[in-house]
């Protein structure tokens, strides 16, 4: 069967909730040309009715209208981004992630913010978004190996 590159609405974090709770409470590092926010929770922690997703990872991006000021700029970039997680979701790298959230009853949030001054190609964000996720598994990892 062919792996499934989508990534659908249950997938995205869109929740003001949740994303109010992971910029409030979550941690963050910078991963040049991005800044790079996340939050592990609780499977358990409610959810809002409209995601009702038993996904273990939500995914978003933004980018500054400070530094883009035409929303077809802002626009792109954030396609970029998210079609280079769509692209990448399937990796080992992911697939193991979540198969580690899921042995923990965990969930992850992750927003990435686009801080650089000039519209990227499609190749360098594919490559940071992979270091990105490397940087997650690690932490992930240093996470549950802390908690047991």
């Amino acid at each position: 069967m062919a792996k499934q590159f989508t990534l659908g609405k249950k997938e995205r974090l869109k929740s003001r909730k949740l994303i109010e709770q992971l910029f409030s409470e979550g941690r963050n590092f910078p991963l040049s040309p991005f800044r790079v926010y996340y939050i592990f929770n609780s499977a358990t922690t409610p959810v809002p009715i409209a995601l009702g997703t038993r996904l273990p990872t939500l995914f978003g991006a933004g980018v500054s209208a400070k530094n883009f000021k035409k929303a077809v700029d802002r626009n792109r970039i954030k396609r970029l981004i998210r079609e280079a997680y769509r692209l990448q979701k399937t990796d080992t790298i992911v697939t193991g992630l979540q198969e580690k959230l899921k042995q923990k009853n965990l969930r992850l949030n992750v927003f990435l913010i686009y801080t650089g001054k000039e519209l990227p190609d499609f190749n360098t964000v594919k490559e940071k978004v992979k270091l990105i996720l490397n940087k997650l598994m690690q932490i992930a990892d240093e996470n549950n190996s802390s908690n047991s």
